[in-house]
């Protein structure tokens, strides 16, 4: 629900409050569960400031975080997010705790409102040429390199990254304590899903719009029974082979 329509419901309740219709009291006490509802995110998102309000002395501060370290087809996806200070965006949150429609509809919102964003993605070649923690980090200098201002301070998911040159700050479980890093994670998440949406399309069989490339007994028994596609990581189905 938006903040415009969340500010009618304080007058709705008072005006109808006291009307003893079955159906109106209904809809007041479904008013009231939403008031409450948004003032808990409202105030869980209040504490998703917390890093940034600590730096809040840097002009650019820049979430990162990636997704599809895991799976055993696809890329590795990183995000980077930078904020305007004011941002009053709700739900932002780890990426894995939201659904997928949430998700999509926080992707828009946050390419909108961001003051600009980022992404890096490296293939499963790469990851097996290397190690999914330096292809990680790859995909991480990409989603830096991507944005078109340079940030002033980096909040990571719990990693530092090497070969960059901008301070950075590491926070354990970040996306969900900082509203940039979860950003970022969002904007990670939704843009690999999509990409292995799209590998559906070219490699079918595996499933790969379904469970995204992770390790899923479907997944397993269709790279078993088919063999492994272009975009599998060979460094991790050798042992389901």
């Amino acid at each position: 629900m938006q903040a415009a329509d969340i500010q009618k419901l304080p007058a709705f309740i008072k005006a109808y409050e006291d009307d003893s219709r079955t159906g109106v009291k209904a809809l007041v006490e479904r008013a009231r569960k939403k008031l409450t509802a948004f003032e808990k995110e409202r105030l869980r998102m209040e504490r998703m400031w917390v890093y940034e309000r600590e730096y809040e002395s840097c002009t650019y501060i820049c979430g990162i975080d990636e997704a599809g370290r895991g799976p055993l087809a696809g890329p590795v996806v990183a995000g980077a997010v930078i904020l305007p200070k004011d941002c009053d965006i709700l739900y932002l949150n780890d990426s894995k705790q939201l659904s997928a429609k949430k998700r999509e509809e926080l992707y828009d919102i946050i390419r909108e409102r961001a003051v600009c964003a980022g992404i890096g993605v490296i293939g499963s070649r790469r990851i097996d040429e290397t190690d999914i923690l330096r292809a990680t980090y790859e995909a991480m200098r990409q989603a830096i390199a991507d944005l078109i201002v340079e940030p002033d301070i980096l909040l990571n998911d719990a990693v530092t990254i090497p070969q960059v040159n901008i301070r950075q700050v590491p926070i354990v479980k970040g996306d969900a304590k900082s509203a940039s890093i979860a950003a970022a994670s969002i904007l990670a998440k939704v843009t690999r899903d999509r990409m292995m949406t799209a590998y559906d399309n070219q490699y079918p069989g595996y499933g790969f719009a379904a469970h995204k490339g992770y390790g899923s007994q479907e997944h397993i028994a269709a790279l078993r029974r088919l063999g492994p596609c272009p975009i599998h990581r060979k460094l991790f189905i050798r042992n389901f082979l």
